[in-house]
């Protein structure tokens, strides 16, 4: 049978009937309409965790190197000077923040922020003028 989300109310009152032996293991196989691995893996949920679906907290992934204070700075910096190098960037953050990273983690932050080259051409351009 191919992967579907079977919500968490249907697998709770499976694992409830089990554990009370109102239905066989067949009925309620035969009720909720999920197959007998998927129903022992819920019920082995149930007792590790006490829950029958997996949490997944916090953020997926590699934890990020800057910081939200940061990247605050960082964006400061180039509304301040705009006209500098990304090379120039990791210098000033490891002399001032203590952060050593290299340039292009600044370019993918500065993309996140929605900072782009055209952005910051367009700030140096009204400087000059």
């Amino acid at each position: 049978m191919p992967f579907r989300k079977i919500s968490r109310d249907v697998k709770l009152a499976a694992a409830k009937l089990h554990e009370q032996n109102i239905l066989s293991l067949e009925q309620i196989l035969d009720c909720v309409g999920f197959s007998e691995s998927t129903f022992w893996r819920m019920i082995k949920l149930w007792r590790e965790t006490g829950d029958v679906v997996r949490h997944n907290y916090g953020t997926p992934g590699r934890p990020r190197t800057l910081t939200f204070d940061d990247v605050n700075y960082l964006l400061r910096l180039v509304k301040h000077r705009p006209d500098w190098f990304l090379d120039e960037l990791p210098i000033l953050l490891s002399e001032n923040r203590f952060i050593s990273i290299h340039y292009t983690t600044i370019y993918r932050e500065l993309s996140r922020a929605g900072i782009s080259r055209k952005k910051l051409k367009k700030i140096a351009k009204e400087r000059n003028e």
